[in-house]
């Protein structure tokens, strides 16, 4: 059966969600930039904090150890358990704590202070996936990079933009579609779309300002 939804305008869609998503939150690594903690490393840190964890989970648990440390430097003065207590909130607090103490190790001794702006590089730390690491890198230092978290993955594949079982799959997919000055873009505006309005259950296609071009792959009840 042929589609009677309008052709796919990347650009247009993206126009139209910015305008929709006004009245909520921004996503968590964009809303800390905002407010001053825009380092590669905090970014990195705050991702790593993002983890399986709500945004209104991660910035305050962000800002309290931030309030303690900031730096690579700092951080190491911590100890695990310190640090656990910190991070307290978020999931696996724990495994995180010893995930952020290897990267600000490996950032004093590796990289003398200053994480590289590297995407081998900073998967190349253990705990550091693709995810945090082309969100860091967009966010921190402006650099192209798509960030798929589960928002961004049901949302493109719910259009039919994509079909990709897997979030890796989807992000190779994005980067051989997308243009590149909209790589950073994906996921500041597809994380807060996905999360109020193409919700994982029941979506808002009533209202959704982008029905008109969604395939809703899947959906099978929606408000």
């Amino acid at each position: 059966m042929q589609s009677t939804k309008l052709a796919f305008d990347l650009s247009l869609v993206l126009a139209r969600i910015e305008d929709a998503i006004r009245a909520f939150p921004k996503a968590a690594m964009f809303e800390l930039a905002e407010r001053g903690y825009n380092t590669l490393f905090e970014q990195l840190i705050s991702c790593i904090i993002s983890i399986r964890t709500l945004d209104e989970t991660t910035i305050p648990v962000s800002l309290r150890l931030f309030a303690v440390a900031r730096t690579p430097e700092e951080l190491l003065r911590l100890s695990p358990e310190q640090l656990t207590e910190l991070l307290y909130g978020s999931t696996y607090p724990d495994q995180k704590a010893y995930t952020m103490l290897g990267i600000a190790k490996a950032a004093v001794e590796q990289y003398n202070n200053q994480l590289p702006a590297d995407y081998d590089s900073l998967t190349a730390l253990k705990g550091v996936g693709p995810k945090c690491a082309n969100l860091a890198l967009g966010v921190a230092t402006g650099q192209a990079a798509i960030s798929v978290d589960i928002h961004v993955h049901r949302v493109v594949n719910r259009w039919g933009y994509v079909a990709a079982k897997q979030p890796e799959k989807t992000l190779k997919l994005l980067e051989e579609k997308v243009p590149v000055a909209q790589w950073i873009e994906i996921n500041r505006l597809l994380m807060p779309f996905g999360k109020h309005i193409c919700t994982g259950t029941l979506p808002r296609c009533s209202t959704c300002p982008v029905l008109a071009w969604c395939e809703q792959v899947g959906v099978t009840q929606h408000r």
